[in-house]
């Protein structure tokens, strides 16, 4: 139990940090846009990644070791264009009174849009994949259960922020909360891609 509470700990503080996966479940939670469906992806999304860490990313990095190049360029790139996205729409103004109106994406696309930010995000990867996987290895036999503390982390806290943040809808029925939204979101895009490229 103590090994699920530290993987579980340690979970919650590294995806407390808003960034760009987080973001987005932020923005469709105000919209109420597919919210179930955004929460669900990121935490299944979770699952899979912290697997990967835990039972054996290195071992895929020393047998491919070009894959983490490709994922910092390819994430860099994918959040340099949507905050780029961000920043137009803040410009515009093109955002409806309420956060429940407006021009709502379908749902496929706001999945693949959800995939895209959790897969193409070499910061959040590096965090769930080889920070976790690092200290999952120090619990031996034990690690199943400090993953399963991360992954059930994870997902209490995108479920809390999609739907927690229904609770800010007031505040964003005016259309400027949503330029300065935008615009927040556009400067922490860029930032997470621009500390991606000087890092490598």
């Amino acid at each position: 139990m103590s090994t699920f509470l530290a993987g579980y700990a340690l979970g919650f503080s590294l995806i407390l940090a808003i960034g760009a996966q987080n973001a987005f479940v932020l923005r469709q939670g105000l919209r109420r846009s597919h919210v179930f469906a955004v929460c669900l992806t990121c935490s299944l999304s979770e699952v899979v990644l912290v697997s990967i860490g835990v039972f054996g990313f290195g071992k895929i990095a020393d047998l491919a070791p070009w894959i983490t190049t490709v994922m910092l360029w390819g994430g860099a790139l994918f959040l340099f264009v949507y905050g780029a996205f961000c920043f137009r729409s803040a410009w515009r103004g093109s955002e409806g009174l309420q956060a429940s109106e407006g021009q709502q994406m379908s749902l496929k696309a706001t999945i693949l849009a959800c995939l895209a930010f959790t897969w193409l995000n070499p910061h959040a990867i590096l965090d769930t994949v080889v920070l976790l996987g690092a200290l999952a290895a120090q619990y031996g036999e034990a690690r199943g259960q400090f993953g399963a503390g991360a992954i059930s982390a994870a997902a209490t806290f995108f479920f809390m922020l999609g739907y927690g943040a229904r609770l800010l809808a007031p505040v964003f029925a005016k259309p400027k909360a949503w330029r300065v939204l935008d615009t927040l979101i556009g400067i922490t895009m860029w930032s997470i891609a621009l500390a991606l490229i000087l890092r490598h």
